[in-house]
């Protein structure tokens, strides 16, 4: 507990300095800032076939049907019920179109048993077409599965590691259908959409490409800054957007704190304030020890032996102390005041949870 606590307040110390640092270094690229509206990606999807397996495919009746499909289409008619293979996996596979891909163009997928296949390790994918939403063939996959982990074992012992009922192609989805993407809309616009949306960062996106280009951008929303194309690229909008994406812009953000309640890790971003506020914290230990004994009887006696229960039951309060949390202007000051407490990781939790509840916590308290 006590490494997980250095960790923790050289983590908050690090936030602390950064945020103190000047307005310049905090400045980003806007390509990180912000995507260009109709330059987005396309979810694929389809369902194959993994053969190849050492004995560790499905059961079921529905890779049996796969495969007889499979035989009928080199035109091999054969029973479904004289198929007994154990070397073969349904899977669902599943990709992402980037925008701008072409016909050719070589794309990773992902692969995940669908049925009781204890393993895909070994397998390879017959090719499968992957289709859109709108039901249309955008691509086919085919190759090795490449499974992240191993999976061995006999009749009375197993080890294993990571997943093996999922991997990944690499290189193995072949574009054969591009999405028609616009990125420019009429008039010789384009918009650009926010990742994490704030109308201050919003207003400083505008002005900092007004100010490179002229007037022609304006926020719309919290979400969306729409950019008129200068004449000047008006036939290469593409070098325009490539300028505009390395302009630095310095966003602005929530003040949150960020908890979680399970790993006992806090987050504290750099606009963090706190008001003055007086914290008690102490420690209550309860330890409860059994210590089963056996009452034997004596020889040629006629009792019988019985294990008579001992519980030693102590509590153990720490020293709890009143102290008073000044207002903070800085996360190392907020941090100090509450490492002054003497509070673990998951104390602080509980402390900032307080804080918040008693209105002195001006930030966004968020509790995964």
């Amino acid at each position: 507990m006590k490494n997980i606590g250095k960790t923790l307040l050289s983590l908050l110390i690090l936030l602390a300095v950064a945020s103190a640092l000047p307005s310049a270094a905090a400045q980003v690229r806007l390509k990180d800032l912000a995507t260009v509206g109709g330059a987005r990606s396309n979810q694929l999807v389809g369902m194959g076939l993994v053969v190849g397996l050492q004995g560790t495919g499905d059961r079921g009746d529905l890779v049996l049907r796969m495969m007889k499909n499979m035989v009928d289409q080199f035109g091999i008619s054969i029973d479904a019920g004289d198929l007994k293979s154990r070397n073969s996996a349904v899977v669902s596979v599943t990709a992402d179109l980037p925008p701008f891909a072409r016909p050719g163009q070589a794309l990773d997928a992902r692969v995940s048993a669908m049925g009781d296949a204890k393993s895909l390790e070994g397998g390879v994918l017959l090719q499968t077409p992957l289709k859109a939403a709108n039901g249309a063939v955008y691509a086919a996959v085919q190759g090795p599965v490449l499974v992240g982990g191993f999976s061995a074992g006999g009749q009375a012992a197993s080890v294993s590691k990571n997943i093996t009922t999922t991997g990944r192609i690499a290189g193995g989805v072949l574009v054969e259908r591009e999405v028609a993407s616009s990125f420019t809309g009429p008039g010789g616009t384009l918009s650009l959409l926010l990742n994490q949306p704030d109308f201050t960062t919003a207003r400083r996106m505008a002005e900092a490409i007004n100010a490179q280009f002229g007037a022609v951008a304006r926020p719309e929303d919290a979400g969306r800054v729409e950019v008129a194309i200068p004449p000047a690229y008006a036939a290469t909008p593409s070098a325009f957007i490539a300028e505009l994406e390395a302009l630095p812009v310095r966003p602005d953000a929530t003040a949150r704190v960020v908890v979680n309640e399970r790993t006992g890790t806090v987050v504290m971003g750099g606009n963090v304030r706190i008001d003055t506020v007086a914290v008690a914290h102490g420690n209550l230990t309860v330890q409860v020890v059994e210590q089963p004994q056996v009452s034997q009887p004596q020889p040629f006696g006629q009792g019988q032996t019985a294990v008579v229960p001992r519980t030693a039951v102590s509590a153990q309060e720490g020293g709890g102390q009143l102290i008073t949390v000044p207002e903070a202007g800085t996360v190392d000051e907020l941090v100090a005041a509450l490492n002054g407490v003497g509070a673990s990781p998951r104390d602080m939790i509980a402390i900032l949870q307080a804080i918040d509840r008693a209105g002195a916590l001006h930030g966004e308290l968020v509790v995964m």
